[in-house]
């Protein structure tokens, strides 16, 4: 606040003089000048002095008994608002409005105007509008809180601003839950109009309400999607118009400033974004030139969903805005390894091989590179070894087969006709021609594209297929033609003549017990015992000799043990 004195304001430009009518016309000319910015009020102390504490101060604590002019540099709302200030000074009536009340209230605070020195004045006029009209309705509170952008730091200081964050928060919060109106996004579309700042903190007070990750996500993209409309592409797959030449460095800073914060404030649940929003948005922070922190925020989240990217979520962080050259492969790179490295400490945390098992999304994420690498073939910045590195980031198990690759390898060959042999062979060096589809195979072995020995290959693999699947063929054959009526009657006949065998040396022993039963002395039946036993041990030599002379059949040894064991039983 500074003080000058001057005799009057006639020797100011016309354009620098601002006074109402209702000052002119008055019989008694003014005797102080308020400088407000570039516009000067001639005013009357009295009427000020009557409703603004401080300006009483001022003029009590100033050194100059005849105090002209007051400059107010700080003035909250500027001009405008403070010729409203004067206006409710001199008792013309104004219009409050939501558009204005932020600024009245903070002039009415700043300039002292108050209940303790004066009766109904402008602090208490416009804290009532405030309570019982302004923060009612979502709406308005969004529009006086989107009026404190040009009151800061006074806004914040008299805790306005959080004022209204707290109201809109909170009825942002029941609409989520219960859409008062159609469509039932429609307060998200409200919040648009607000600084990334204020948006910042409703998010935050909105996440300390308990709002859920996806009514957040939904606030989040709509807001960076008209926040950076110029460089978020849509949805269907088109390029979009990039920046002017002449874009300012002013504004290309804001737009920096607006991806940081809304990087920020993304929520930590990795499913929260579809993987296109922030494929996008890391495009946007790489165009900008964002900082660090952003640029590997946004590639891990987007490396922590890559199972959901499709084909040209990868395809856009490559490309220019235009599409027509390949800009950045290194970040696609980036992501993939990070997607890798992550899947390859969980198959470690649960003891598995990913060289042998691979998971679902691994296998989702191979097919989708595959894919990517078909799309970049075409452009001739694409060198060999970009095209190996990105495809051989992810191991061979998470193919099924190699099919995707092979057309991928197909068109980049296609596209590079002036690679020699040696730079086609590491070309097709990321294929296993063994891996591939009998129809790929096929192609494959006619196709003048390829180094001769894969082509070869794919020819000679086929071969052998064919030639073991016709031994196979003759064996099942041989297998289905064998008669199995043969081998049953053999078995039979077997039986039979065992089962004759064990009958007849049955009656033998019947005829044994018989004699020594009629033996008189017990020397006797020893002895015929002992006779007994070596004719028994006879005939089992017997027995052994002829089952060695039948030639080692399976099927006639087995029967003649059984029946020793049922021998040694009866006796």
């Amino acid at each position: 606040m500074a003080i000058r004195r001057t005799n009057s304001c006639s020797d100011l430009p016309l354009s620098k003089q601002r006074s109402g009518h209702w000052v002119i016309s008055q019989e008694i000319p003014a005797d102080v000048v308020v400088e407000v910015g570039e516009d000067h009020f001639p005013l009357h102390k009295v009427m000020l002095v009557s409703k603004s504490n401080y300006i009483r101060r001022l003029i009590l604590e100033s050194k100059d008994t005849d105090l002209a002019r007051i400059e107010l540099s700080v003035m909250p709302g500027g001009p405008e608002i403070f010729e409203t200030v004067v206006k409710f000074c001199y008792g013309v009536d104004f219009e409050i409005t939501v558009q204005n009340v932020a600024a009245l209230w903070c002039a009415a605070e700043y300039l002292q105007m108050n209940e303790k020195y004066s009766e109904n004045n402008l602090t208490s006029r416009s804290e009532s509008f405030l309570s019982e009209v302004a923060l009612t309705s979502l709406s308005g509170a969004i529009l006086v809180l989107k009026s404190c952008e040009d009151l800061l730091p006074v806004a914040e200081e008299l805790n306005l601003v959080q004022r209204c964050v707290e109201v809109i928060s909170s009825k942002a919060c029941v609409e989520a839950k219960f859409p008062s109106r159609s469509p039932s996004n429609w307060w998200i579309k409200e919040l648009l109009i607000l600084d990334v700042t204020f948006f910042g903190k409703i998010m935050d007070s909105m996440k300390g309400r308990g709002a859920k990750a996806l009514t957040m996500s939904s606030c989040l993209m709509t807001y960076t999607e008209r926040s950076l409309h110029d460089h978020v592409r849509d949805h269907s797959g088109n390029g979009i118009k990039s920046l002017n030449s002449g874009e300012s460095d002013i504004r290309i800073q804001k737009q920096r400033e607006v991806l940081e914060s809304i990087v920020t404030l993304l929520p930590s649940e990795t499913l929260s974004f579809p993987p296109n929003f922030l494929c996008f948005l890391l495009r946007a922070a790489i165009f900008l030139r964002a900082d660090a922190h952003s640029t590997k925020d946004l590639e891990k989240r987007i490396s922590a969903i890559l199972d959901h990217a499709k084909v040209d979520d990868l395809f856009v962080l490559s490309c220019t805005y235009d599409g027509e050259r390949l800009s950045d492969l290194e970040t696609v790179r980036r992501i993939i390894s990070g997607f890798v490295d992550k899947e390859n400490s969980i198959a470690v945390f649960n003891a598995g091989d990913l060289r042998e098992v691979c998971s679902v999304a691994m296998k989702r994420v191979a097919k989708t590179v595959d894919g990517y690498l078909a799309e970049i073939a075409t452009y001739g910045e694409l060198t060999v070894s970009r095209f190996n590195g990105i495809a051989n980031l992810l191991p061979k198990a998470a193919r099924k087969v190699d099919d995707d690759l092979y057309r991928a390898v197909d068109i980049y060959l296609k596209a590079h006709a002036n690679l020699d042999e040696i730079e086609r062979e590491k070309v097709c060096g990321v294929m296993d021609i063994c891996r591939l589809s009998y129809e790929a195979r096929v192609h494959a072995s006619r196709n003048k594209r390829l180094p001769v020995p894969k082509a070869m290959q794919a020819l000679c693999y086929d071969q052998l297929e064919l030639r073991s699947s016709i031994e196979f063929k003759k064996t099942e054959d041989a297998w289905t033609k064998r008669d199995p009526t043969h081998d049953d009657v053999s078995l039979a006949e077997e039986n039979e003549l065992l089962r004759m065998e064990l009958l007849e040396m049955k009656i033998y022993l019947s005829d044994v017990q018989k004699n020594l039963q009629g033996t008189s002395t017990p020397d006797e039946k020893v002895k015929k015992q002992t006779s007994v036993s070596e004719k028994l041990r006879k005939l089992n030599i017997l027995k052994k000799d002829t089952s060695d002379g039948d030639g080692g059949k399976e099927g006639s040894a087995k029967p003649k043990k059984s029946f020793y064991r049922c021998l040694c039983r009866d006796i």
